[in-house]
């Protein structure tokens, strides 16, 4: 029987994620000459040719990629013998790192966290904050054990390397200046907004949900100002330099669809017909969901995610 190997299988996975040698010695904390001796070691191992001069690159075999076919079924197994392991030791106690992006903290994380204090005190819970697609590079290289993401920047459903769960389809109203003559208008749709000036990141994950969902509504939105940062969208709708797309999320509990923010000067409004929706997912490595901690907290998560969407400490729409 041939020697698998798991520490070179796993730098073999690595090599095909990044593309190079150097950049898997770098992801790794190797020399790119410790890592050609491992995988020279695997290929001797296993008797077969894994990898093949491409330019100056190297490119995996048809071998290679049927050891890493049959390597994801086995890191899974550990993922799996691992949680089992860990609810012998620990039962109800044990830590559980969540990386999750930042409007996902106060509206979904920090529920569950208070819950979990409640309920399973022994479970502790370090949060991470990481932008929607580094959350997965977390999950991946072990950093965290949990990562709360969008579906849209996230790696495709079939990716042996997780395992993922939908939590909600989070809506997004619109912000308008608090004079703006649409800011009371029955049945606002996306549409309507099709000749307004439009805040929105210059890139970056916002960016692309923004004008995805302009397009989507029959128009590209005119970018009159730049911003990332929620606080300085909200200053400059509040001035009356344009409007911008706000996941309901970011909102949860700041003011009712509808109404002025608390003398804020901006409106925030619920649209028909053509509402868009971010989906928001929670990720595992593939096999690991049995861990007692990290089920108990997907659990929390999902009750969080039910209340939103629910509506609790969100109005219903205006």
């Amino acid at each position: 029987m041939a020697d698998w190997d798991i520490k070179k299988l796993r730098i073999l996975r690595t090599l095909q994620e990044l593309g190079t040698v150097t950049a898997t010695a770098e992801a790794l904390h190797m020399t790119p000459s410790a890592v050609s001796q491992q995988l020279t070691g695997l290929a001797k191992a296993l008797g077969v040719t894994l990898l093949e001069a491409h330019g100056r690159r190297v490119r995996l075999t048809d071998a290679a990629q049927l050891v890493l076919r049959h390597a994801e079924a086995v890191f899974a197994q550990l993922e799996r013998a691992d949680a089992e392991l860990l609810g012998y030791l620990q039962g109800e106690a044990g830590q559980v790192r969540v990386g999750a992006f930042s409007t996902a903290v106060p509206a979904l994380v920090v529920p569950a966290v208070q819950e979990l204090r409640r309920t399973h005190p022994g479970l502790a819970v370090s949060v991470r904050e990481a932008e929607a697609e580094a959350a997965y590079e977390l999950l991946a290289e072990g950093s965290v054990d949990l990562a709360l993401s969008l579906a849209a920047h996230a790696p495709t459903p079939r990716d042996p390397r997780f395992s993922r769960v939908s939590l909600l389809a989070d809506p997004l109203d619109v912000a308008l200046p608090a004079g703006h003559p649409l800011a009371a208008e029955p049945g606002l749709r996306l549409a309507d907004l099709a000749g307004e000036p439009w805040i929105f990141g210059s890139s970056g994950p916002w960016s692309q949900i923004t004008t995805t969902a302009c397009e989507n509504a029959g128009f590209v939105p005119e970018q009159a100002h730049a911003a990332a940062d929620w606080n300085a969208i909200w200053a400059m709708v509040a001035a009356g330099m344009g409007v911008a797309l706000v996941p309901r999320m970011a909102m949860a509990g700041v003011g009712a669809p509808g109404r002025a923010r608390g003398g804020a000067g901006v409106v925030l409004r619920v649209l028909h017909a053509d509402q868009p929706r971010r989906h928001v997912v929670a990720a595992v490595r593939r096999g690991s969901e049995g861990a007692p901690g990290l089920s108990r907290v997907l659990a929390a998560l999902r009750q969080a995610a039910a209340a939103q969407a629910r509506g609790d400490g969100t109005p219903p729409p205006a």
